[in-house]
């Protein structure tokens, strides 16, 4: 993992988290995989996170990312639940109706820190492993 520089620090800290769909529902479909990556970009530019993966398995999305000291590990979940919900209901108003006008996500969701070489490896094999491998989908941004 690089050394990541703010103003007045450097640092290098990575996150996995898990954000569940509302009820367990299987919706993260390639058509709404693909838009996420798209959004997490976005999301990189705008707060200077730094995505390593996004993993899907139907009903529940991993990411893993880096993000600068100033935002806290719920702060960071927030940004990414809040937009990638946000844009996601924007682009597939549907959604809304299978959610029953309702929240994307579920509330909570879980966070591990994440440390370099082995640590990151273990992680990325745990999001390949998730779920049935039809199912998967992974990507990395880096």
């Amino acid at each position: 993992m690089e050394i990541r520089h703010a103003s007045q620090c450097t640092y290098r800290i990575r996150y996995h988290m898990v954000f569940v769909i509302k009820f367990r529902k299987n919706l993260l479909t390639d058509k709404i995989f693909e838009f996420m990556k798209i959004i997490c970009k976005g999301i990189e530019e705008r707060y200077n996170l730094y995505f390593d993966a996004l993993g899907a398995d139907g009903n529940h999305l991993h990411i893993v990312v880096e993000g600068a000291p100033r935002y806290s590990p719920s702060r960071i979940m927030q940004i990414c639940k809040s937009i990638l919900a946000i844009q996601i209901f924007k682009k597939f108003p549907k959604l809304k109706e299978e959610l029953w006008g309702g929240k994307f996500w579920s509330a909570g969701g879980h966070i591990d820190s994440v440390g370099d070489g082995r640590g990151l490896e273990e992680v990325k094999k745990y999001v390949k492993k998730q779920g049935n491998k039809a199912q998967l989908k992974l990507y990395e941004f880096h």
